[in-house]
């Protein structure tokens, strides 16, 4: 199925959960990719909500549904899809037991998010696969130990499937090595060039210290977060054609 393809559930509403942020470039692109849905398939509501900094929360955007589909705008499984939007989720169910909500998984890991990645790093003048230029893939980086391994299983298989010089996993925060140490250790293993691909939804305070970071170790060039890309909007529809599809089949096995 494409993504431009007609759902299945098609009148269940689909909405989509992002992290939120103070900075308004995170909701502003937010909106951007779910406009890319909405062009799509315009016969499917959307919208958005946030877990944090902005409006509206979970609750809120559930406030006048009877049912929908609820995919986290997240790139790995950590500690908001595993708690934090099940616990929310639960919360309400016991103030509306007859909501029903159809739970999806996050958007990566997925092989259109690298195609993504490798979108962004041609806008950057950056060609996919160059033998000569080592990528440092940067995601936000979290406590879960599980969300930082799959972030070093997407370069590994990045690194496998294209003819880079190579591909390392960097972390902005709570785990290294962090942008500015790959950068500087690539470079002191004699990489020609290293380039910084964020792993990253949207703008904001970790996409701008990325990029600062990463250019004074000797960045070459950071491509922009991934962002509004029709890759993004193909993997949401997929995320959530699969959470309505598996609810369905389970309630007629």
């Amino acid at each position: 199925m494409t993504w431009r393809a007609r759902a299945t559930a098609a009148t269940i509403p689909l909405v989509a959960v992002a992290h939120g942020s103070r900075d308004p470039r995170a909701a502003a692109t937010v909106e951007d990719l779910l406009d890319l849905v909405r062009r799509a398939r315009p016969e499917l509501p959307v919208r958005a909500a946030y877990l944090d900094h902005a409006a509206p929360t979970l609750t809120g955007a559930l406030a006048e549904l009877a049912e929908a589909a609820v995919v986290p705008l997240l790139l790995t499984e950590a500690y908001h899809s595993r708690v934090d939007i099940p616990g929310a989720l639960a919360a309400l169910a016991a103030r509306r037991p007859l909501l029903r909500v159809h739970l999806g998984t996050t958007l990566g890991p997925h092989p259109l998010l690298v195609t993504a990645l490798e979108r962004r790093l041609a806008e950057a003048g950056v060609r996919a696969g160059d033998p000569r230029t080592a990528v440092v893939l940067v995601s936000a980086g979290s406590s879960d130990r599980r969300a930082n391994a799959t972030v070093s299983g997407i370069a590994a298989d990045w690194a496998g499937r294209r003819g880079w010089w190579s591909v390392t996993a960097a972390y902005a925060s709570a785990a290294e090595p962090t942008p500015a140490q790959a950068i500087r250790r690539l470079l002191s293993a004699g990489a020609p060039r290293v380039v910084v691909a964020p792993y990253l939804l949207a703008p904001g305070h970790f996409a701008d210290r990325i990029r600062r970071d990463a250019l004074a170790a000797g960045a070459e060039a950071v491509a922009g977060v991934l962002g509004a890309a029709p890759e993004l909007a193909a993997v949401l529809l997929e995320r959530y054609e699969q959470a309505v599809r598996r609810d369905r089949t389970s309630a007629t096995a």
